[in-house]
């Protein structure tokens, strides 16, 4: 039983590598129902819908498991536009990913990378 129990720590240690990728849900009213679709590695993994919040804004998480060599490539495909960003784990764990409306009437898809969790106020 001892055994058992050390090897799924062991494997839940080792075989749960994972990137966090928080996608900002907007307060400006103009960015809502805009569809994103997100790629990873050139594959489609998930789309979001963002909903505008009144005040503070939500965010909606989605973990993805990473590869042996850590380095993956994340697109956003926002209306025509593509945005591509590379990640590289360990270094880049926890990513958050903002949508902004500019001035010119076009979206712009933000994104920030760290290796400890954002620190979300409520």
């Amino acid at each position: 039983m001892k055994k058992l129990l050390l090897l799924l720590i062991v494997l839940c240690t080792f075989g749960c590598k994972k990137f966090v990728v928080s996608f900002e849900q907007p307060t400006d009213r103009k960015l809502d129902n805009l569809k994103l679709e997100v790629f990873l590695d050139k594959k489609k993994v998930k789309d979001i819908n963002l909903k505008a919040a009144d005040g503070m804004p939500g965010y909606e998480t989605s973990g993805f498991s990473i590869s042996d060599e850590g380095k993956h490539q994340l697109q956003v495909k926002v209306k025509d536009t593509t945005f591509t960003y590379d990640i590289k784990y360990p270094e880049e764990k926890f990513i958050l990913i903002t949508a902004h409306l500019k001035q010119n009437g076009k979206v712009h898809i933000g994104i920030l990378k760290k290796q400890y969790k954002f620190r979300f106020s409520k």
